[in-house]
């Protein structure tokens, strides 16, 4: 039996001191929510956590911006349902145009109405989508995935000769009419085309929106399974640690005392 060295003492200083640090880890996870607190903790799993999670937010921006491209088919296809509308009007004044039952008072009658259709149409090339044009021959790329990889939407033409054609038309004579309503129709032909683009685009985009929001969901749950505590398992944890700590205290306080029962031998 020894004064200058108690070594259980020491013992149990240092088992007290362990788990004292293990109770403040687990309190540091339970109070963050985050099994990783320190690098130190996890860092292979730091470093996976960190690429899923950049991907995740290049995939939600991706995915935004496949619904801003949704939104614009949407405006291009709203824009063209009247200009649909506009070009089934003209063509009727058309039909109406060849009566020959008709004077030609009658016919600038029509030609009037048919003009101002025609400008209605001729006007919706110069609408835009925040500032980008709705109708034009450029292409349009949309980014689709969080690498960066597009899919390109070609543009929609309004000046297209189909239907500069009918809006260059005249219901003045039967003959104009008769004119007329051929350029009409192959601007109605010329229009159903490029709505069923445009629905083929949306088709395309709408599946891309859910793989998108998919891959999302799933990178997510990745990043959690490394990095989310599961409070469950780490509160029985922290009641362990804390037990320890509770009994360890109590048990380096007797160690202290023990070398106490050496002044019984020199009594």
């Amino acid at each position: 039996m020894v004064i200058n060295t108690n070594i259980t003492a020491l013992t149990a200083a240092d088992n007290l001191a362990k788990s004292s640090s293990m109770l403040a880890q687990s309190l540091a996870r339970l109070s963050s929510g985050s099994k990783i607190v320190n690098p130190a903790d996890d860092a292979a799993g730091l470093a996976v956590a960190t690429r899923l999670d950049a991907q995740v937010q290049r995939t939600d921006a991706a995915q935004t911006n496949v619904g801003d491209a949704i939104s614009f088919t949407q405006t291009q296809d709203g824009y063209l349902q009247a200009v649909g509308k506009a070009l089934d009007r003209m063509s009727q004044l058309s039909i109406l145009a060849m009566d020959v039952t008709k004077t030609d008072a009658d016919r600038s009658l029509y030609q009037a109405e048919f003009s101002q259709l025609s400008s209605y149409i001729t006007d919706m090339t110069t609408k835009d989508f925040n500032g980008v044009s709705l109708f034009s021959t450029n292409t349009l790329p949309v980014t689709i995935s969080a690498d960066g990889g597009t899919f390109t939407m070609n543009g929609i033409n309004l000046n297209a000769s189909a239907y500069s054609s009918a809006t260059g038309s005249a219901v003045s004579t039967t003959v104009e009419a008769a004119a007329a309503l051929t350029a009409v129709k192959a601007a109605i032909t010329q229009l159903s085309t490029d709505r069923a683009s445009i629905g083929a685009y949306q088709a395309r985009l709408n599946y891309t929106s859910d793989q998108l929001e998919t891959s999302s969901q799933n990178l997510q749950a990745a990043s959690s399974r490394i990095q989310d505590v599961d409070v469950a398992q780490e509160a029985t944890q922290y009641a362990r640690y804390n037990i320890l700590v509770q009994s360890g205290t109590a048990m380096l306080a007797q160690a202290n005392q023990m070398p106490q029962t050496v002044l019984k031998l020199l009594g």
